[in-house]
């Protein structure tokens, strides 16, 4: 299963984040490309504690929580579509920096390789293993990669081996 604390995983996420431009159309949900790359950053430094956030599960995370969990971190299937997000994740400003954003973001998911956030407890499904927190964390970039049709990671070719692709 993918998970954000693999270099290769980050490698590929990155690849996708700069493949984005404001060309990028929703194919579903509200957001346009700026306010999505606004909102994984924002949900990035919070998964992170970049400004040490206060967590707190919600009641009805504590009623459903653990069990929604298990149904996000089980297997390697994406997250669904048009999936409700915390008031405090919601971007409203239409437009911006989207190259700022991106460079903001990319950083951010470069930072999960030095992770350690201890105190991180989500707003719905509660405290996190650092296994659930590393495959959630790519699910969440992943599924918003793909709202915005940033699919398929652009591989990094060895020239060597590609020569021997290719026939004389």
């Amino acid at each position: 299963m993918k998970t954000i604390f693999d270099e290769a995983t980050r490698d590929e996420l990155i690849r996708r984040i700069q493949s984005l431009d404001k060309s990028n159309a929703a194919q579903w949900g509200k957001m346009n490309v700026y306010q999505m790359t606004k909102h994984c950053t924002i949900w990035d430094e919070w998964v992170l504690g970049v400004h040490k956030p206060k967590y707190k599960q919600e009641l009805i995370g504590w009623i459903f929580g653990r069990m929604a969990l298990k149904t996000f971190v089980k297997d390697d299937r994406p997250i669904k579509k048009n999936v409700p997000t915390s008031s405090p994740f919601i971007v409203k400003e239409q437009d911006g920096d989207l190259e700022m954003q991106k460079k903001i973001w990319i950083g951010l998911i470069d930072a999960y390789k030095s992770f350690s956030n201890p105190d991180f407890i989500h707003d719905f499904f509660g405290k996190m293993t650092r296994e659930e927190i590393g495959i959630f964390a790519y699910k969440h970039s992943d599924h918003h990669l793909r709202q915005f049709g940033a699919v398929y990671p652009h591989p990094v070719v060895d020239q060597r081996q590609a020569s021997r692709l290719v026939s004389p």
